[in-house]
């Protein structure tokens, strides 16, 4: 009778045991995806969200995640942050297990502090701004990106050592990652005994910049080498800055920041852009994953990659690499994970150091012609 008993009570464990298993197999794993995907900087949010939906149609093809099929949820926060942090919240009532996002550095410090709290991790494919990571105050953070510290000491040392640089005029759109480039930028161009002939901040969305650059043209009344103008923003306002400028016959190079590597940067400023310098992603077209994921792109999307697609597909092989080897979801496990494991990916074999910030990527510069081509490395 006992034997009877005990068989009935293995069987019926072993029922529930395949009906767990079962259960867990068929629930999604979610992970959010937030960026821009409408407004002036859609043009960075889309080929990061395509990029996510590729990466995943390949990982659920291959039998997804530790059993689990892999569902995205995506939220638009326009690149601002009061909507980020409506977006954070959103994604934290899905209970997803960690974010793809956000991308322009001023949406990511607003949305940091909900995804902290909730104990959810965040990969940016974009966000830059050193301090997001160099603070020590988010250990959820990483990113498949360097920080803009790397970023402002190319441009610097391109400016002095190429273009032999010996005045500057120092711009920015007063936000997170423009103004905190800016910044570096100048401090750099300072410490090479660059002048600083102007410092100063501009009013995103403006209709134009005249009067900016009317003063511009008033600070350098003659045609001099050794001039250059940076820039620490994003495309809108890089492009009719460029074009007014060049309508006033300044002729000096200018110099940005990945946030103005953008296929919409050309179209809107046209032949004004052309000799338009940008320090951006280092170029990836020699790793075969990188071929492969920009072809499929091209394939699914007909349309080119854009400047951080690579970097989105990046994070979430990262993320899902960090899944499978800790078996779960647990979230101190996935961040020792993503700071031990290395990753094959389309930037290269990459893992993240203690401060979340990528090991294995970097910078290079470009320039118009009349594509951006790189320059140096």
């Amino acid at each position: 009778m006992i034997g009877s008993v005990m068989k009935k009570w293995l069987v019926t464990m072993l029922g529930i045991t395949l009906m767990s298993a079962l259960v867990w197999a068929q629930t999604p794993l979610k992970i959010g995806v937030v960026g821009p995907y409408s407004g002036d900087l859609a043009g960075y949010g889309i080929p990061v969200k395509n990029a996510a939906i590729l990466a995943v149609e390949n990982i659920n093809a291959a039998g997804g995640v530790n059993g689990q099929k892999i569902e995205l949820v995506m939220e638009d926060d326009v690149c601002e942050p009061n909507t980020a942090i409506n977006a954070a919240k959103k994604m934290v009532s899905e209970k997803v297990v960690a974010v793809i996002g956000h991308l322009c550095s001023g949406a990511t410090e607003a949305a940091l502090p909900t995804y902290k709290e909730s104990g959810i991790i965040l990969v940016s494919a974009a966000s830059t701004n050193p301090s997001l990571t160099l603070d020590g105050k988010y250990p959820n953070f990483f990113r498949t990106i360097a920080h803009d510290a790397a970023q402002a000491n190319l441009q610097v040392d391109f400016a002095v050592n190429t273009l032999k640089v010996k005045q500057a005029i120092v711009l920015h759109d007063k936000g997170a990652y423009g103004k905190g480039l800016a910044e570096l930028v100048k401090a750099g161009l300072e410490a090479k005994k660059v002048k600083i002939e102007m410092f100063e901040g501009v009013t995103p969305g403006a209709v134009d910049y005249s009067a900016l650059v009317a003063k511009i043209k008033a600070t350098f009344k003659t045609k001099s080498k050794g001039v250059a103008i940076f820039f620490g923003g994003y495309h809108p306002e890089a492009s009719k800055i460029v074009s007014e400028a060049r309508k006033k016959k300044i002729n000096a190079p200018f110099i940005s920041g990945d946030g103005v590597k953008d296929p919409s940067f050309l179209k809107i400023a046209g032949e004004d852009a052309l000799g338009y310098y940008a320090s951006a992603p280092t170029d990836t077209s020699q790793i075969k994953m990188a071929g492969d994921v920009s072809g499929l792109y091209k394939s699914k999307f007909s349309a080119d990659p854009g400047t951080f697609t690579l970097q989105g597909y990046a994070a979430l092989q990262a993320l899902v690499n960090a899944i499978r080897k800790t078996g779960g979801q647990d979230y101190n496990a996935l961040v020792k994970a993503l700071k031990s494991e290395e990753v094959e990916t389309p930037l290269g074999k990459i893992r993240f150091d203690d401060h979340g910030d990528i090991i294995g990527a970097g910078f290079a510069m470009y320039q118009v012609a009349p594509a951006f081509v790189p320059v140096q490395n």
